[in-house]
């Protein structure tokens, strides 16, 4: 769904009956303690008695309300739906979310750790300020030049809460931008007059009015997006996994490659997991999550075909971080581009397409190098039929399939995703094993509104970046300090926006490392894209590079979240693991620059004629195999350092996406494989695999 639907699914797939089964004894990782330790926006609290029972009607509640609103919208307008709905949020995430990202010292993390005074405390209060506007809402909206001193106290109190609630769900860096950019409006005007970054000066009655009476504040496009998308998205990935969507999704990625008995191919185990997080991006949208999840299934196949544990690793979180790079659902952020592009959420899902498929060519491409570089063995994968698996459960593709026919049709996301939770909620009584009763309705709903309240924080405390930068200017002040600085270099065109085109990957990627995805995506969207758009990037094409840089934070070092949880999962070193996912997932970060670069590019988000998309897509295809070649060291057999070095600077040039450059890319191919043919008929003798030096097997 989006990153941040972290619903009960993924987390603990047990795979049995006539679908995979792995049967060996050996101990299971801890998936949701995983999760929890490597999962930047989910250190939650575990609930118990009646604190859980009334947290869940609760959820619940807030999740029939949103689902009453898409059919019966409320007259008073957004506004009064956003203060209505962040009045619920907030509340819950003080009691669902400790002060603190690990239980007390000395406690056990698997006991229940209900809310103390202070969370009830810091409840109700922001309960009090955030429904203080409706006691007279049109004089509230009125009074946005003049504000009373309550206004003024009730928003201050409510931006310290916001920040207090984004630090338990994602930790102190995001609140540390928030009150950077805050101390900005309110200290820029006492910067030197000829600097880029002054401005005014804005005092605290005209800041709070802005972040909390205005609509490019807290109740802005990201609380909008949260409250109208990413929570029914969420709603529906708890009812798909309470289905039992998830565990088919795993167990036909097992059955598509088992293979026949006696005829396995090495390289299946690698094709399943990829194939699996795929599908697993449906239902969480979390990079960590799904890497988790899957890992903690497939692990034990991986390392039976002789993966090592990084390389294992390494495979689990780029199969993992592709949930949120691949349609039809797509990461949080991507409904925020709709929004800020004012464009459908479908045009989006296109011009998702072409980097997807590339994304995912560039890891099978890899996972064939490595299984014949690295010897991997054929292994027994026990699985059911495919055809039986499709037969008996295909019906939970349907309902992904109604979301895209209804969009097709005009139908909005919103309304769309409502119709297809209702049809997988009825599709679950044809599941003995997973029909969804009252009780289990109950927890489906209330897991699809625990599941957005991290995301909600976020794009909550994100209103204070967007209201700021809209107050003062910010963001084409920085874009021309940026542009500046690239002109230091050279003033080529070209070479200006290849150089801002890297501060800018550069810069989101680090931005990435401190918050979550959804957080760098805004903020890197307010300060970073109107640069390259000054430099005639087209719109879609700048938010689409933001965007993938944003996600692909979770793979960088040295953080890398998702490579460091599916360490915890094979027990690998996370430093190596996660240069073992970087470079699976190299590709991904080298894409983007093609769609900024030249005019061409933008054939890659399926923009202009059919013919321009296809031929884009055939030299994009034939550009990831020489970086995966160059990357893996292997062409038919292994390459040399000359050899890696040609297919590296062919990938390249072909991402150019010119026909000058594409040329000279693909000739570089054949002078590679030429040189490499060579070299192996000299030696007269076949290749033998490279003995796995990225950690034990066993």
């Amino acid at each position: 769904m989006a990153d941040g639907d972290h619903s009960a699914s993924t987390r603990s797939h047990t795979v049995s009956g006539d679908a995979v089964a792995t049967s060996a004894p050996e101990e299971q990782p801890d998936v949701e303690r995983i999760i929890a330790e490597h999962d930047e926006e989910r250190p939650a609290r575990r609930l118990s008695g009646r604190v859980a029972l009334v947290v869940t009607v609760v959820c619940a509640v807030v999740s029939v309300f949103v689902l009453y609103v898409v059919f019966f919208p409320l007259a008073r307008g957004t506004q009064y739906y956003l203060v209505l709905f962040l009045a619920a949020i907030l509340p819950l995430t003080f009691v669902s979310y400790r002060p603190r990202p690990k239980p007390p010292s000395g406690s056990d993390g698997d006991r229940p750790d209900n809310p103390g005074v202070l969370d009830w405390a810091l409840a109700v209060l922001s309960l009090a300020v955030t429904l203080y506007p409706l006691l007279d809402f049109d004089g509230f909206l009125e009074r946005r030049q003049v504000p009373t001193t309550l206004d003024l106290v009730a928003g201050l109190l409510l931006t310290l809460l916001v920040l207090e609630a984004c630090r338990r769900t994602t930790g102190w860096w995001l609140p540390a931008i928030c009150l950077a950019f805050f101390a900005y409006a309110y200290y820029g005007g006492y910067l030197p007059a000829d600097w880029s970054l002054a401005h005014v000066g804005f005092n605290i009655d005209e800041i709070v009015p802005q972040l909390y009476m205005g609509t490019s504040g807290f109740f802005g496009t990201p609380l909008n997006v949260a409250a109208t998308y990413i929570v029914l998205f969420t709603i529906y990935g708890a009812v798909l996994d309470m289905s039992g969507a998830g565990k088919f999704f795993i167990d036909l990625s097992f059955a598509a490659f088992q293979g026949r008995k006696g005829r396995q191919s090495p390289n299946a185990p690698g094709r399943t997991v990829t194939l699996a997080g795929f599908l697993l991006g449906t239902v969480s949208g979390s990079g960590t999550a799904t890497a988790v999840s899957l890992g903690s299934v497939s692990w034990p196949i991986l390392r039976r075909a002789g993966y090592g544990r990084e390389q294992g690793g390494g495979v689990l979180a780029a199969a993992g971080i592709g949930a949120i790079l691949s349609p039809p659902t797509l990461g949080a952020a991507a409904f925020i581009i709709a929004e800020l592009l004012r464009t459908s959420y479908l045009t989006v899902l296109v011009y998702a397409i072409v980097p997807t498929l590339l994304y995912y060519v560039g890891i099978i491409l890899a996972i064939e190098i490595d299984a014949r570089r690295h010897g991997a063995r054929p292994v027994d994968i026990p699985a059911g039929s495919a055809g039986k698996l499709l037969s008996r459960f295909g019906y939970h593709f349907a309902s992904l399939f109604l979301i895209v026919a209804f969009m097709a049709a005009d139908i909005p996301p919103f309304r769309a995703v409502v119709y297809a939770t209702i049809l997988q909620f009825l599709f679950s009584f044809l599941d003995p094993a997973h029909r969804m009763g009252p009780r289990r309705l109950l927890e489906a709903l209330a897991a699809g509104t625990r599941s957005v309240l991290a995301v909600a924080a976020v794009c909550t405390a994100a209103g204070i970046i967007v209201a700021v930068v809209t107050l003062t200017g910010l963001g084409l002040n920085l874009a021309g300090i940026i542009i500046d600085a690239a002109q230091v270099v050279g003033d080529h065109p070209t070479l200006v926006l290849v150089l801002t085109a890297v501060f800018a990957a550069v810069a989101v990627a680090v931005l990435g490392l401190a918050v979550p995805v959804t957080a760098s995506f805004i903020i890197a969207s307010v300060i970073i894209t109107p640069a390259l758009v000054e430099l005639g990037v087209s719109r879609p094409e700048a938010y689409m590079f933001v965007f993938y840089y944003a996600v692909l934070s979770e793979v960088s070092p040295p953080t890398a979240l998702a490579a460091v949880a599916a360490a915890a999962i094979t027990g690998g070193n996370p430093i190596r693991t996660m240069w073992a996912t970087w470079r699976y997932a190299l590709p991904a970060f080298l894409v983007p620059f093609a769609f900024v670069l030249t005019d061409n590019g933008s054939a890659l988000l399926a923009q202009g004629p059919l013919p321009g998309i296809l031929a884009a897509t055939g030299v994009s295809v034939l550009a990831v195999a020489a970086l995966a070649a160059a990357t893996g060291g292997w062409i038919v057999g292994p390459a040399n350092a000359p050899e890696r070095v040609l297919a590296f600077a062919a990938a390249l040039l072909l991402l150019y996406l010119e026909p000058l450059t594409a040329g000279i890319g693909g000739a570089l191919i054949c002078v590679a494989v030429v040189l490499h043919l060579l070299r192996r008929r000299l030696r007269g003798r076949p290749d033998a695999p490279v003995p796995d030096t990225q950690g034990s097997t066993t």
